[in-house]
């Protein structure tokens, strides 16, 4: 089985469903991590240029997602700045064709974040044209996917109706998060805690709510 996971930043989807795509890669399948922003204002350091930002995410995003054997697609529009338009949806169109996924996850429409909100979008709009033949883009057509919406960052307004057990993948889901090592002093000052640990907390949450240990929603 192929399956593809739509992020708005590096990061997104090792926080919201790295456990579930563990578990996929486990059984065998192909797994793609189509990332929409090149995260390149995701920094507090002072000095910081944007080019250098970039090439660092990158860099990290292509670390975790080695760890579950992943291959990474690059929209590569700047952070913050994810509009829908024709330009950004034939890119969309063109990472789902490119990945041909059975399945594939994207983020909420409700989360805190208006990247994560557009990108989430913008996915479910272009499941269906990618099956179309007269929508031309670079890539041919594929099937239309199903779908589910991943979790919000720590679960604010989202009811999950399914629950993913990834107990038994808790250590490399905490690795791939753990590759964005550029994202861990600043998100701590931010939030005056660790975005590893508050990534555990919410995966207990949802572990509780679905009878396990740990879990993800979608």
């Amino acid at each position: 089985m192929r399956v593809l996971a739509i992020a708005a930043h590096p990061d997104d989807i090792e926080w919201l469903c790295g456990g579930t795509l563990a578990l996929c890669a486990q059984r065998g399948d192909e797994i793609y991590i189509a990332i929409a922003t090149n995260g390149n204002v995701g920094s507090g350091e002072p000095g910081a240029k944007k080019d250098e930002i970039a090439r660092i995410r990158h860099e990290e995003a292509k670390t975790s997602a080695a760890v579950i054997g992943a291959k990474v697609i690059w929209m590569d529009f700047d952070d913050e700045f994810l509009f829908d338009n024709r330009p950004t949806r034939e890119r969309f169109i063109d990472a789902i064709r490119e990945a041909r996924p059975d399945i594939m996850f994207i983020l909420s429409e409700n989360d805190y974040h208006p990247d994560h909100r557009l990108a989430g979008s913008i996915a479910r709009d272009c499941r269906i044209p990618v099956s179309v033949p007269l929508v031309q883009t670079k890539l041919s057509e594929t099937s239309i996917p199903t779908t589910f919406i991943m979790d919000t960052i720590m679960g604010k307004g989202f009811e999950p109706e399914f629950y993913v057990d990834v107990t038994s993948v808790m250590e490399i889901k905490e690795k791939m998060l753990s590759s964005h090592v550029s994202q861990v002093a600043w998100t701590e000052h931010m939030y005056s805690i660790g975005f590893t640990e508050n990534m555990y907390i919410q995966a207990r949450f949802r572990g509780v709510q679905g009878g396990s240990k740990y879990g993800e929603g979608f």
